[in-house]
């Protein structure tokens, strides 16, 4: 049986492209609403605080990401996940983490064409928008 949401926690997924405008959304909600703010990207950071983006330890950093938000809703925190998400397959983990404590879920896509502060080439970037799915009805 599934927890009832608690009207004062949420889980927010904010999906996009490189360059859509997620972490600056995701930060702009986190400072309104006092919310803890994960990005995979967070956790791609050297001992200097400089982002070093490295394809061997993505796995690593999404699940990073993943325990991090677990931790912030067992804490009783509303969490704001800024990531690329272009498969739904991706955001599971957090669909069950929102079922699972009970809160309220919502999802935002972002399709601004900023640039991208990661530098994420445009090859790669095609290559996203290509494998994009359109989320379930029962999540719009």
């Amino acid at each position: 049986m599934a927890n009832r949401p608690k009207s004062s926690q949420s889980l927010t997924l904010i999906r996009g492209l490189p360059g859509s405008g997620k972490s600056t959304l995701a930060t702009a909600l986190a400072a309104q609403t006092g919310a803890t703010h994960l990005e995979a990207d967070q956790f791609m950071v050297d001992r200097s605080g400089a982002y070093r983006f490295d394809p061997r330890r993505l796995r690593d950093v999404h699940q990073t990401c993943e325990n991090a938000c677990n931790d912030a809703l067992g804490a009783g925190n509303s969490v704001i996940v800024a990531n690329t998400f272009t498969e739904i397959w991706e955001m599971q983990a957090y669909l069950d983490m929102a079922e699972r404590f009970g809160v309220t879920l919502q999802i935002i896509e972002c399709h601004a064409p900023f640039d991208n502060t990661h530098g994420v080439p445009n090859d790669k970037i095609k290559i996203m928008r290509d494998r994009w799915e359109t989320l379930p009805e029962k999540y719009r």
